[in-house]
């Protein structure tokens, strides 16, 4: 049996457990993938300073969110298909995250309606939302993420157009899975995984089938992208989305300051430096190089949180000292659904906990709150 001590583990143990094209819809980036890899590489020179002989009692990472209180400054990143990485993944995850107790995001492209996580948790969870041509059916997303009690909307602003993904091309990509010969081989390799697929019903995009007018299938994210995101959102849209949510706003997708001053001036409750997890524009900067510019800029208007390559709790703490005040997790989460399921979620949560828990200790502090820069060298 293999013992999972590092997010790294969970990644090993999925990428067994599921089926190629999706394991690399979650493992990929744009173009080269050079935004994707320094998302995690940049992190690595970041060092900490060690104190010693300083009382490591009674150690709290407690903080809050948008007013939201939270056990770690993380919350659980929108992510589409994540159904497809084990069967009921988005309820699984929000389960999980529910128990841990920090929020989840449930995509616009997820396979669990917000219908479905509304009624197998508790909590109260954020929707995110990608900006439509069908004005209409946007108002509908909105309107049923607040029936569900959602307590906040994130507005995802860096998907006008879908970046080329090489791997989801050549990997032919659908959700239903197409039963080509390649697929139906690759999916005999994996009877875990079809065993779960069997047993439940969902296996589509829960958010969009049976909810827009004249659609009943939906083959692709690249097909429904193509048809229906929107290149001509702007500043205008995300008031128009403010005034009909009437409810906490989160922004995801800022990488510039000049962006994060409009952001803040939006009236929105925070910002999400975030390049997509380098799946969108190759060759921008990672999510971490990012955020301190943007921190300083405009940290003090309104909430900045980040999101990108974060593997550890160890990312966790650089990213708070360096002006975060939260971070979100798609990969580290994703990678134990698929390795474990709602287990794995689990784990991966736990693992962060303790991993910046420890390096909180070691760097002379007992509470997450009175961190700051200078924890680093």
């Amino acid at each position: 049996m293999t013992v999972v001590t590092t997010v790294e583990d969970l990644r090993v143990l999925m990428k067994k457990r599921v089926p190629r094209m999706f394991y690399d819809y979650v493992d990929t980036g744009s173009w080269t993938e050079s935004t994707y890899h320094a998302n995690e590489a940049d992190f690595k020179p970041i060092k900490f300073r060690q104190r010693v002989a300083v009382n490591m009692e009674n150690r709290s990472l407690r903080s809050t969110m948008i007013g939201q209180e939270v056990a770690m400054p993380v919350a659980i990143a929108p992510t589409g298909s994540t159904g497809m990485m084990h069967a009921d993944g988005e309820i699984l995850a929000a389960r999980a995250a529910e128990k841990f107790g920090i929020p989840f995001t449930l995509s616009t492209m997820s396979i669990c309606s917000i219908e479905d996580i509304a009624a197998h948790t508790k909590a109260p969870f954020w929707f995110q939302l990608y900006v439509m041509r069908d004005r209409a059916f946007v108002e509908g997303l909105i309107d049923r993420a607040k029936a569900a009690g959602c307590s906040a909307l994130m507005v995802t602003l860096d998907l006008q157009v879908l970046g080329q993904r090489h791997r989801d091309i050549k990997n032919g990509l659908s959700t239903p899975v197409k039963p080509t010969i390649h697929n139906l081989l690759n999916l005999a390799l994996h009877p875990r995984w079809c065993m779960n697929m069997l047993g439940t019903q969902r296996r589509n995009f829960g958010n969009i089938v049976g909810h827009v007018k004249d659609v009943d299938n939906i083959g692709s994210l690249g097909e429904w992208t193509a048809r229906q995101f929107d290149p001509r959102l702007s500043w205008a849209d995300v008031e128009w989305i403010k005034q009909r949510w009437g409810g906490k706003l989160i922004l995801k997708g800022i990488m510039d300051v000049e962006d994060a001053r409009l952001a803040a001036d939006s009236g929105a409750d925070a910002l999400i430096v975030s390049n997509h997890g380098g799946r969108q524009l190759d060759s921008a900067p990672s999510s971490i190089s990012a955020l301190p510019a943007i921190a300083d800029a405009v940290g003090s208007r309104i909430e900045v949180w980040m999101d990108g390559g974060i593997r550890s709790g160890q990312d966790v703490l650089k990213a708070w000292a360096l002006g975060a005040r939260g971070t979100l997790i798609g990969r580290s989460f994703l990678y134990g659904l698929g390795a474990l399921g709602e287990a794995g979620v689990s784990k991966a949560l736990e693992i962060i906990a303790r991993e910046l828990d420890l390096s909180m200790a070691f760097c002379g502090h007992t509470d997450i709150n009175r961190v700051d820069s200078r924890i680093l060298l």
